[in-house]
């Protein structure tokens, strides 16, 4: 297909809502798989007073490299580190007073993108797969097992400031 047929079913199937694809992308991917091999011009195409287009198919190499992708992504496991935790590893010992609310607010931001994340799961679920459907409640599972974590730190978090206040003021 030519790189605007992809971009369109992009759109319409909403990658950049359950993938860190970005729809306007497709085509600098298009450039850079080409120039790597991985895909090649099948054709040019003309619709009616449309620009012509460039038809790309999938090359060998770019069939290896994409099982080859296909079978990491399912066997390595990634979680990232977050930044909230080498945050609270070194703590502003003079703002500490702040933590709490900061905290409290990136919790409440936590359950409404999983209230928006939900709903959006029900709005769209007549449109995907069965495989589809189960990906998307990946994310909601994490967001859950996010929200529980954060519950659990609001809760820990009068020992953690009052041990860091501690080590501020060690007399």
């Amino acid at each position: 297909m030519h790189g605007h047929q992809l971009r369109l079913l992009a759109e319409e199937e909403h990658v950049h809502r359950w993938t860190d694809i970005t729809v306007g992308a497709v085509y600098g991917a298009i450039k850079r798989l080409t120039a790597e091999g991985l895909l090649e011009s099948v054709r040019t195409e003309r619709e009616g007073n449309y620009p012509e287009r460039v038809v790309h198919g999938v090359t060998e190499a770019g069939r290896v490299a994409l099982a080859a992708l296909l079978d990491d992504a399912i066997r390595t496991i990634v979680i990232k580190p977050d930044p909230l935790d080498l945050a609270l590893a070194r703590l502003d010992p003079d703002r500490l007073d702040a933590v709490p609310g900061m905290i409290a607010q990136r919790l409440a931001d936590l359950e409404e993108l999983l209230r928006e994340r939900e709903a959006r799961n029900v709005e769209i679920a007549h449109y995907l797969t069965v495989g589809e459907r189960v990906i998307l409640t990946h994310r909601v599972a994490r967001l859950r097992a996010e929200i529980t974590w954060h519950t659990h730190l609001l809760s820990e978090l009068p020992t953690i400031l009052a041990d860091e206040s501690a080590r501020k003021d060690p007399s």
